[in-house]
């Protein structure tokens, strides 16, 4: 359906993930070979902390329709921007229509949410989904994805509170509503969310059969394995990457996130939760 990116650490230029890797993500919006779709160019979004922000500062975010690999603008803004929380995305629509506001990542206040998946047979279920968002969260519902009502029924079952518990019971919503409508496997898919603190990254879906979901082992012990390794030197200690699919070949670099697990990154480094059971 799409592949997606997300860095926390010292502030650095994303261009040096998004473009300058082995496996880029403008490279995935190509060619991913671990993808359900070969080529994911139906848009794409790039959202990020500013360097000098604090905490529950907005994020800003770039969207657009244009295929990653043919945007000069998201060239530009990588390589001028410095940011210490970045995600980008790159969509292979599957329903909803290639427009702008159907791009993630998606936004609300200091949050950035976005999905590599799908609910199944959404448009059954989806006057339901949202009927059940906060009123007041609504009117931020700008395009017409299945991603952007998960994420609004999560704020609605607050997500600013306990981002794990909001995601697990907006996905219990999902899965409830779904096998009403006679869906055996309605959710699918990898998720990540920010607050510009902390990142946790999902791995679930109702099958047992999630999206590929990998994190990059920590910079300390990959100095260790890679001694002589220059591009190791443009990321600091706390820098940490949650892709889709590994940026590179070398062994140890990348570490799979297991099935029905969220990954959780911080300054103190990353740790494994489980999520839910399919």
């Amino acid at each position: 359906m799409c592949r997606w990116l997300a860095y926390t650490g010292e502030p650095l230029r994303p261009s040096i993930l998004i473009l300058d890797t082995q496996h880029s993500v403008v490279a995935m919006s190509l060619n991913s070979p671990l993808g359900a779709e070969t080529v994911n160019g139906d848009g794409f979004g790039f959202g990020w902390y500013p360097e000098d922000g604090g905490p529950g500062s907005m994020p800003a975010t770039f969207r657009s329709i244009e295929p990653a690999w043919n945007d000069q603008n998201l060239r530009e803004i990588s390589h001028a921007v410095r940011s210490p929380l970045f995600f980008t995305h790159v969509r292979a629509a599957a329903g909803p229509p290639i427009q702008q506001t159907n791009c993630h990542p998606f936004r609300y206040e200091n949050w950035l949410f976005m999905h590599n998946g799908y609910i199944s047979e959404f448009g059954l279920i989806k006057r339901d989904l949202t009927y059940a968002v906060d009123p007041s969260l609504y009117a931020h519902i700008h395009g017409t994805t299945d991603s952007e009502v998960l994420f609004h029924l999560a704020l609605t079952l607050g997500l600013a509170d306990d981002p794990i518990k909001a995601m697990r019971d907006a996905i219990r919503m999902v899965e409830s509503a779904g096998n009403k409508a006679g869906n055996q496997f309605p959710m699918q898919g990898t998720i990540a969310v920010s607050d510009g603190e902390t990142l946790w990254a999902f791995r679930y879906s109702s099958q047992g059969r999630s999206r590929s979901l990998f994190h990059s082992a920590d910079i300390p012990t990959l100095r260790g394995m890679y001694p002589d390794a220059e591009r190791l030197s443009a990321f600091g200690e706390h820098a940490q990457v949650v892709v889709s699919e590994p940026l590179s070949d070398l062994p140890g670099v990348f570490l799979e996130v297991p099935e029905s697990t969220v990954a959780v990154l911080d300054r103190e480094g990353y740790r494994h939760e489980p999520f839910l059971e399919a």
